[in-house]
């Protein structure tokens, strides 16, 4: 029910956001959904071992495909789509690519 929720909160936003020309990158840092418990019962609160989706979503997101990357990738996207530098100390890279 809590992804159910998300998920009808996430459209309402993204829905506003486009209509005012915004864009936004959506991913999740546990990713787990698809294992809520362990098996004795009790909240599997671990990060996933498995790929968690990168999305971006704009006017503009069909000029791009979204690499798979690390949590580390996530600012450089963002310094990506504002049009900055991104410092050097910074290990990780764009996600976007063109499409």
């Amino acid at each position: 029910k809590a992804a159910e929720t998300v998920d009808e909160c996430t459209a309402r936003i993204i829905s506003k956001l486009l209509e005012l020309g915004g864009k936004a990158l959506v991913t999740a840092d546990h990713g787990n959904c698809e294992r809520m418990r362990n098996f004795d019962g009790s909240p599997n609160t671990a990060h996933t071992t498995n790929l968690v989706h990168f999305v971006y979503v704009a006017k503009d997101a069909a000029k791009f495909r979204c690499e798979d990357g690390i949590l580390a990738d996530v600012a450089p996207t963002l310094l990506f789509l504002l049009g900055l530098p991104q410092p050097k100390e910074m290990t990780g890279h764009n996600l976007l690519v063109p499409a």
